[in-house]
């Protein structure tokens, strides 16, 4: 059996259209390549289309209680753009993350959208066989969500000329 070449896109429905759209058109620097009243297809690379938003007024809101998508997931090119991008969002629009952690082999910053959906924007902070060999390791075993940490705190450290190693350094809590 064969598996997908690739994620192609997602599509949201919401209440809240011009919002949500606004939003993640923001949080995406993207752009809609179609839109009308009723549907949006927005992308930010050479996809036809990495979402689509549909206005569906009559929809009730999303309730945390219920099974569904936990997050969504991007990844950054770089620590530079991982910092630029939290940087952007919250000195230009006002859109700060609700968390900030180092999972050992992503460092990552989890926003919410209006409609509640989530987001995480990350940097791989070791190559996929090291992540594999993390993820089986007994650090992730004890923890396999990662430990909270404070971007402001490594982006000063970061431009005052500390190592991308130094600030990225997976340390358990309590160690």
């Amino acid at each position: 059996m064969a598996s997908p070449v690739k994620f192609a896109h997602v599509v949201l429905k919401t209440p809240r259209f011009e919002e949500l759209k606004q939003w993640w058109l923001t949080v995406l620097e993207a752009d809609v390549r179609h839109g009308n009243d009723f549907l949006a297809f927005i992308s930010y690379d050479d996809e036809h289309h990495r979402m689509a938003i549909v206005n569906m007024p009559h929809l009730a809101d999303q309730d945390a209680a219920h099974a569904g998508v936990e997050h969504f997931a991007y990844t950054m090119a770089n620590i530079d753009d991982l910092f630029d991008h939290y940087t952007r969002l919250k000195d230009r629009h006002g859109i700060e993350p609700y968390w900030t952690i180092n999972h050992g082999m992503t460092l990552s910053a989890y926003y919410r959208d209006p409609d509640g959906n989530q987001a995480e924007f990350q940097i791989d902070l070791c190559s996929l066989e090291e992540a594999d060999e993390f993820m089986r390791g007994p650090l992730f075993a004890a923890n396999p969500i990662g430990v909270d940490v404070d971007f402001d705190d490594l982006i000063e450290r970061y431009g005052a000329g500390e190592s991308f190693e130094s600030i990225t350094a997976y340390v358990p809590t309590g160690a």
